[in-house]
């Protein structure tokens, strides 16, 4: 298996402590996916996706754990019942709203990623087909219900 890098991701964040853990499309924080110059043609009709699913390699997770704390209820959970970056494969995903593109960077809302993160792929939202209406993830639900 070969993974290529094919731009990287520029945020204000410079430590992990700083990025959001839980991402909201209207913050107001401005990032950017800055495409490696092989990869431009990849670009061809991006502006008109409104929302994009960004792929990214958490260079700086533990990939030894298999279970950690979440900050959103502080119980002990498996990575795989979590977004929690400290995992086997460190790969983030996010949906982040596209805002505009400048020659070979794309302007998007807040992502939570740290600042030089590598960008692995982009691919557009498509709300019919992406959006899974009666999802549940239990233990998150009943965190949400009680704030």
């Amino acid at each position: 298996m070969e993974l290529k890098q094919i731009g990287v991701i520029n945020t204000p964040y410079k430590t992990i402590s700083q990025t959001p853990k839980v991402e909201s499309l209207d913050k107001g924080i401005f990032c950017e996916l800055t495409i490696f110059d092989d990869y431009l043609d990849g670009l061809l009709d991006i502006e008109k996706a409104s929302h994009l699913i960004v792929f990214y390699w958490l260079d700086k997770a533990d990939r030894n754990n298999l279970q950690g704390v979440s900050p959103l209820d502080k119980k002990l959970h498996g990575v795989f019942a979590t977004r929690n970056p400290n995992r086997p494969n460190p790969i983030g995903i996010s949906v982040v709203k596209f805002i505009k593109r400048v020659d070979n960077v794309l302007i998007i809302n807040d992502i939570s990623a740290l600042d030089n993160t590598p960008l692995l792929d982009i691919k557009p939202y498509i709300a019919k087909t992406d959006l899974v209406k009666d999802s549940k993830l239990i233990w998150f639900d009943k965190v949400n219900n009680e704030t």
